[in-house]
């Protein structure tokens, strides 16, 4: 048998990162004795059902996903956290390859030829359907995949927590893959949406500057409840030849709070910190620490602490209570 491929199979390989489906190289002018001859001499590998990968060793994480991709037919796409790993949102540690199909049909499963046995130790499959995923595909990127804005929606409604799902949101607009119009307006797209009205307000945070749920909640359960001023968000200034962004800047009271995500910090991340304020106070900014614990266990004491410091340099207040047991303020 001739060992050339036919010129349109060799430019799906090269753009497939070497994964070919059995109807593409059918389609290609390969017969089913051919494909049968390279899997069986092991010039080919089967990594699903009718597709192959025309290498040996083992299978790179791009060609499994084109493999799955490939392999769950006509009209699918990478979705939710493989989509999240194509874009390069967040940090991936799910191993299983997600798809979407169209609502429509099942995922069809091609017989292997001659019975071979397909390639051991792939990631699982996880397939989903929807009416949407025609329209809500990327017109251009390969392999196929849902939109940022689908991914993201997709993974807040697949999140265990409102946490979880604010953080994709916190993370998607951060890395400035999408803006939070954008997600707003894919939102209102859908039908049905756990967590619809909390996404949307954690939406307009974002907007603001929120880019983390200890920031959110800082807004939420500290600085709002108790009527404090409402700080600029992630406000840049420049200390020295570096620019830094500051997580709650009160200007006009010449007051920094920064959150801090983890509760401990190694050595020389305090010190950061510690150089940090520092500089922060040549400028004549006082800094304010807080961690997650903090906000979450004691949020009046934390309000208390910022509004006495407010109130030092001149605002006019007032302090309020968040309820009735509050205890930012004395009973």
């Amino acid at each position: 048998m001739p060992d050339r491929l036919p010129p349109r199979c060799l430019e799906l390989l090269a753009v497939q990162q070497g994964v070919l489906s059995r109807r593409q190289a059918l389609e290609c002018g390969m017969s089913v004795t051919e494909i049968r001859s390279r899997v069986r001499n092991s010039r080919w590998q089967r990594l699903h059902q009718g597709v192959y990968a025309a290498f040996t060793g083992e299978p790179p994480r791009l060609a499994l996903i084109w493999s799955a991709v490939l392999s769950a037919g006509a009209g699918a796409a990478a979705s939710h956290y493989t989509a999240a790993e194509l874009y390069r949102l967040g940090r991936n540690s799910v191993s299983a390859i997600h798809v979407t199909i169209p609502a429509a049909r099942t995922v069809q499963r091609v017989s292997p030829p001659g019975g071979l046995v397909l390639t051991p130790d792939l990631p699982t499959l996880v397939v989903h359907r929807s009416d949407r995923i025609l329209r809500t595909r990327h017109p251009v990127l390969l392999p196929a995949r849902s939109r940022i804005e689908e991914t993201v929606i997709d993974l807040t409604q697949s999140a265990a927590t409102f946490d979880d799902a604010f953080n994709w949101l916190c993370q998607a607009c951060g890395s400035r893959l999408t803006t939070a119009g954008l997600l707003c307006r894919a939102l209102d797209q859908r039908k049905k949406l756990r967590y619809r009205q909390d996404l949307l307000v954690a939406l307009a945070d974002v907007t603001d500057g929120v880019h983390s749920p200890l920031e959110y909640r800082y807004v939420r359960r500290v600085e709002r409840p108790h009527g404090l001023p409402t700080a600029r968000r992630q406000a840049g200034m420049r200390a020295g030849a570096r620019r830094r962004y500051l997580d709650n800047l009160y200007q006009d009271y010449h007051l920094v709070v920064e959150l801090d995500g983890a509760a401990t910090h190694p050595a020389a991340e305090r010190w950061l910190d510690i150089h940090r304020d520092n500089s922060l106070a040549r400028a004549g900014l006082e800094t304010m620490r807080y961690n997650w614990s903090d906000v979450t266990g004691r949020p009046c004491e934390v309000a208390a602490e910022i509004a006495a410091v407010l109130i030092q340099r001149g605002w006019p207040g007032p302090l309020r209570r968040c309820h009735p047991r509050c205890r930012a303020l004395p009973s």
